[in-house]
């Protein structure tokens, strides 16, 4: 049974929901979001929660029923506070900066990587190197970061490339290590 599906998503103030039979459109102050809805699965306003509702009880509805909840729980939490992802940059030499919509990244290469963000991802970078990203739908900011990571992976000898600022690399020994 899934535990999540049955928990009902708040909805704060300010936020407006249309629900067109599978079809859910969220708006809040940081834009809107919309996204189809599987047809196993139904949503009902009560107040001011959301509550999913599934309309039979086979192993596979109720998965979907969690995954539905937490899908339209984060266009929900994204309307109105929005997700941020942040990226650390190290290594000699390496940096970042934001021009437009473009951000223009040299690390290690003979040329510098003018990454494309896409439309409703912004970034900055701060004097450290360190690329915040700010998006209202936490799957478009997630694999944004996640092709700018790829960019330049971090290795594991010195450390450098891009990562995530949460993210921990295990450091290896180099070959000296391996002498003794």
């Amino acid at each position: 049974m899934s535990r999540i599906g049955n928990q009902p998503i708040p909805v704060p103030k300010g936020v407006k929901l249309d629900i067109n039979g599978t079809f859910v459109k969220v708006t809040g102050s940081k834009g809107t979001l919309e996204r189809n809805i599987r047809p196993e699965i139904g949503l009902q306003e009560e107040g001011d929660n959301l509550i999913v509702v599934r309309k039979d009880n086979s192993k596979r509805t109720r998965a979907f029923s969690g995954l539905t909840r937490t899908l339209v729980s984060n266009m929900i939490v994204g309307v109105d506070k929005g997700f941020q992802k942040k990226l650390a940059i190290e290594g000699v030499g390496y940096r970042a900066e934001v021009k437009g919509s473009v951000l223009n990244l040299s690390v290690g290469y003979s040329n510098p990587v003018a990454f494309e963000l896409p439309l409703g991802v912004t970034a900055e970078v701060d004097k450290l190197n360190n690329v915040t990203l700010d998006c209202n739908d936490k799957e478009l900011l997630g694999e944004t970061a996640a092709k700018i990571r790829a960019v330049r992976p971090p290795e594991p000898y010195k450390g450098k490339g891009i990562r995530y600022t949460d993210e921990h690399i295990v450091r290896k020994a180099g070959k000296s290590a391996s002498k003794k």
